[in-house]
């Protein structure tokens, strides 16, 4: 064999000893793929701070070094103008939350979840029902959430004590006959302590939320299907015959503010329905969990529980209402598929878990739900949640001022219970068009 050949195979086995060896330690190989890139995340958030996902983050760098995560937390009076503002102005955030009534105005600057991320089934299987009729169109996911708050009963546990009563009312009529029985008033009727802080619209915290619980828990159809119009002004038919379920559950509303009626605890010049709780002069009223921080650090020694809020007597089924945020990612975001792959990890049980414990928060993952349940005050809000109920509202901003002013106009007599609901219906069918 000549010198050239002896050179040329001997050149060809260190060839391959040297690609064996990289394909062996991996020295010299860089991945290809798209995780490889640097990737900068913005998530602008409301009420949390950044500690809330702080670990979160950091677990989730640990396998994806190429990833960088920064949370904002954003004003929630005005989070929804900045945000699209920045959108506007090219500079919005990769990740956003998004309330869970704003999908019908804002799903066009959203994209979806991808299907490989995540199925339908699996979401279902995952998340409250709730989430999937708030996030979900078409077919697609648009958001993530990772707890789920909804409207409970808040009770003054001293004044039911003194009042003789053993539980808080589990039924609507039960709540009223608590009411009668907390209720305080001078010689003249004049309302020293109410028995509930519900009636009216101003002065009542979440009073359009209430209404809309009601609503929909005496069979409301709150939009029709084929018109696509406001509905819940419309009769409904119960055992075969026509029943005026949204003039009823108004009228129950505004009997709570009404001198006249049996109902009467509550009227436009009491206080706000938070301090009006706080300072013992309200024995009942129906908020969020979210409530619960503000109730102690305006007045600490307060002894109140949290029950399940009412519900209609023999309802074949639970009806609670809603209130929350998701995750979602922008549609002008250029690193959208790497901004939903943090969003799956950031809400899957382990990292949720961490979330729920450090915020105290209930919970919108079905398995937490059940760790949650028997927790003296989330637990309340986490069973809740498997049966909370919205329905789409075109522009949630402008319907609560229009059921506002909706109660408003009847506490005030200016329209009766069907002029007014009459007028909010075709109010809202403006806004649907």
């Amino acid at each position: 064999m000549d010198r050239l050949k002896i050179i040329a195979i001997a050149l060809i086995g260190l060839v391959v000893i040297i690609i064996a060896f990289i394909a062996i330690t991996g020295i010299g190989l860089q991945p290809t793929g798209p995780s490889a890139q640097p990737v900068e995340l913005t998530f602008w958030g409301v009420f949390d701070d950044s500690d809330a996902y702080e670990t979160i983050i950091s677990d989730y760098q640990k396998t994806n070094k190429n990833v960088k995560i920064t949370y904002r937390k954003q004003t929630v009076g005005t989070y929804e103008k900045d945000l699209l503002n920045a959108m506007a102005a090219g500079r919005g955030p990769d990740i956003f939350m998004l309330h869970n009534t704003w999908l019908p105005k804002h799903a066009d600057k959203i994209v979806s979840l991808p299907s490989e991320l995540m199925s339908l089934k699996d979401f279902q299987n995952t998340f409250v029902d709730a989430a999937y009729d708030d996030f979900v169109e078409d077919g697609k996911i648009y958001g993530l959430p990772i707890s789920v708050d909804t409207l409970a009963l808040f009770y003054n546990k001293d004044i039911f004590n003194s009042a003789g009563l053993t539980s808080p009312p589990q039924t609507w009529e039960n709540f009223v006959e608590a009411s009668n029985q907390t209720v305080k008033a001078d010689n003249q009727g004049n309302i020293l302590r109410a028995g509930a802080a519900l009636g009216t619209a101003r002065n009542v915290n979440r009073a359009s939320d209430i209404l809309m619980l009601l609503m929909l828990q005496s069979g409301v159809e709150m939009v029709d299907p084929e018109t696509g119009e406001a509905a819940f002004d419309q009769s409904v038919v119960l055992e075969g015959a026509p029943y005026a379920a949204g003039q009823t559950a108004l009228q129950f509303y505004t009997d709570f503010a009404n001198p006249k009626k049996r109902a009467y605890t509550w009227n436009s010049l009491m206080p706000y329905s938070i301090d009006a709780f706080t300072e013992g002069r309200a024995a009942m009223m129906l908020n969020y969990s979210y409530q619960i921080p503000t109730i102690r650090a305006k007045s600490p020694q307060l002894n109140f529980g949290v029950s399940f809020a009412p519900q209609p007597a023999g309802a074949a089924k639970k009806i609670n209402f809603p209130n929350y945020w998701a995750y979602t990612v922008a549609a002008k975001s250029p690193n959208g598929a790497a901004a939903w792959n943090f969003l799956t990890f950031l809400t899957n049980r382990e990292e949720a878990t961490n979330y729920i414990n450090k915020t105290q928060k209930p919970a919108a993952r079905r398995d937490l739900i059940n760790l949650q349940k028997t927790g003296a005050e989330l637990g309340v809000f986490a069973e809740q949640a498997l049966s909370a109920k919205n329905w789409r509202q075109v522009d949630n901003l402008a319907i609560e001022n229009i059921f506002n002013d909706m109660i408003e106009s009847v506490v005030l007599g200016r329209s009766t219970v069907s002029e007014a609901l009459k007028t909010a219906a075709d109010q809202v069918t403006i806004l649907m068009r």
